[in-house]
C-alpha cells in the first residue's frame, strides 16, 4: 500500500477511534441517533457502539489489523442498518 493511504487509513482510523471515545464523553450527543436503532436501552447501545467504533478505528489505524478492522466495519454498519430498518 502506498505511504499516502497509509497515512490517510492512519488519520481516518484514528478520527474515528476519537469519535468512539467521545461516546463515553458526552453519551447525549448520539442518544437522538442511537434510538433510531436502539429505542430501549439506548444509553447502553450508546456506549456498545462508541466501544465498537474505538476498537475499529485502532484497527484501521494499524496497518497490521487493517483488514479486519474493514471486515469489522462492514460487519458494524450491516448491524447498526439491519437494526433501523427492523425498528420502522
Amino acid at each position: 500500500m502506498p505511504k499516502e493511504n497509509s497515512r490517510a487509513a492512519k488519520v481516518i482510523g484514528l478520527t474515528l477511534a476519537g469519535a468512539g471515545l467521545s461516546h463515553f464523553v458526552v453519551p447525549q450527543l448520539y442518544e437522538g441517533a442511537t434510538k433510531a436503532a436502539f429505542p430501549s436501552n439506548t444509553r447502553q447501545h450508546v456506549y456498545v457502539d462508541g466501544g465498537l467504533e474505538t476498537a475499529i478505528g485502532l484497527g484501521l489505524a494499524a496497518q497490521k489489523t487493517r483488514k479486519l478492522a474493514l471486515i469489522g466495519l462492514a460487519g458494524y454498519l450491516l448491524y447498526l442498518t439491519g437494526n433501523v430498518v427492523r425498528k420502522r
